[in-house]
C-alpha cells in the first residue's frame, strides 16, 4: 500500500515538474520576444535620431558654405571698392589738374593775359599782328575737344579696350603735340601697348616720351617702366641704365620712382659684380 502511494506521488511530481518546465520555456520565449521587440524599437529610434542628426548636419554645412561664400563675396567686393576708391581718387586729382589747366589756358586765350595777347608771330624775320580772337577761340575749342577725347580714351582703357584706347590717345597726341595732354597721351599709349603684350612698341613710345618731355610729369614713371620692361626681357644693363637716369634726374628726386629705383639698383649692386654698375650720383639740386 505504501509502495503504491509512493509511486503515485512520483508520477504526480513528474507531471508537476514537466508542467513547470513547459511554463518556464514559455516564459523564456515570451521574454526573448519582448527583448527582441525592445531592441527593434531602440534600433528604430536610434536610426531615426541618426537620420535627424544627419539632416541637421547637412543643413548646418549648407549654411556654413553659404556664410563662407558670402564672406568671400564681401572680401572681393571690399577689394574692388578699395581699388575703385583709389582709382576715383586718382581720377579726381587728374581731373582737377586738367580743369585748372583748361581754366588757366582759357583765361590766357580769352585775353586775361597780356603776354599772350601781346605775343607776335615772326615769319622770315618780319613781325606779324597778334593772334586774333577767332584764333584764340579755335585754340580753346581745340583744347576742350582734346580733353574730351583723352577722357574717352581713358574710359576705354579701363574697360579693357586697349586698341580703341590707344587710337584715342594717339589722336590726342597728334592733335596737341606739346603740353601736358600730349605727354599724358604718350604715357597712356605705352600702357595700352604693355597690356596688349606689345612691349617692344611700348618701349619706343616711352623712350619718345622721356626724350620729348625730359622734365615732364610722366618722365620718371616712363623711365621706371622702361627699366621694368628691360628687366622682364633680361636686359639688365639697360635696366640699370634707366634706373641710374632716374637717380641722376633732378626732376625725379622727390618722386616715388626715385626711392624704388635706388632700392632696386642697390640690390643689383649687391647681387652682381660692382664693376658693371657706375657709382650712383645724387640728383642735381
Amino acid at each position: 500500500m505504501n509502495m503504491k502511494r509512493l509511486a503515485l506521488s512520483l508520477v504526480v511530481l513528474s507531471f508537476a515538474l514537466t508542467g513547470c518546465s513547459q511554463v518556464t520555456m514559455l516564459r523564456t520565449q515570451e521574454m526573448k520576444a519582448v527583448g527582441t521587440d525592445v531592441q527593434v524599437a531602440v534600433l528604430s529610434n536610434l536610426d531615426s535620431s541618426v537620420q535627424y542628426l544627419s539632416a541637421q548636419n547637412d543643413s548646418l554645412r549648407a549654411e556654413l558654405d553659404s556664410v563662407k561664400a558670402l564672406l568671400a563675396t564681401n572680401k572681393r567686393m571690399m577689394a574692388e571698392i578699395t581699388m575703385l576708391s583709389r582709382r576715383m581718387g586718382d581720377e579726381s586729382e587728374r581731373n582737377d589738374s586738367r580743369q585748372e589747366e583748361i581754366i588757366y589756358r582759357l583765361d590766357m586765350l580769352l585775353g586775361k593775359s597780356d603776354k599772350i595777347l601781346a605775343k607776335k608771330v615772326v615769319v622770315s624775320g618780319a613781325p606779324q599782328a597778334p593772334m586774333s580772337m577767332d584764333s584764340l577761340e579755335r585754340e580753346a575749342e581745340k583744347l576742350v575737344e582734346a580733353e574730351a577725347m583723352f577722357n574717352t580714351a581713358r574710359s576705354d582703357y579701363h574697360r579693357g579696350e586697349y586698341k580703341l584706347a590707344y587710337s584715342g590717345f594717339k589722336q590726342v597726341y597728334e592733335q596737341m603735340k606739346t603740353g601736358e595732354l600730349a605727354e599724358n597721351s604718350l604715357y597712356w599709349m605705352a600702357l595700352c601697348l604693355i597690356d596688349a603684350k606689345q612691349k617692344d612698341k611700348a618701349k619706343k613710345v616711352l623712350t619718345s616720351l622721356s626724350d620729348a618731355f625730359p622734365d615732364g610729369q610722366k618722365t620718371c614713371s616712363a623711365m621706371f617702366k622702361l627699366a621694368s620692361l628691360h628687366a622682364e626681357d633680361g636686359e639688365v644693363d639697360l635696366q640699370k641704365q634707366y634706373l641710374q637716369k632716374i637717380l641722376n634726374s633732378k626732376n625725379c628726386a622727390s618722386s616715388a620712382e626715385f626711392e624704388q629705383a635706388a632700392g632696386i639698383l642697390q640690390e643689383l649692386l649687391e647681387s652682381g659684380p660692382q664693376a658693371e654698375i657706375k657709382p650712383i650720383e645724387a640728383p642735381a639740386q
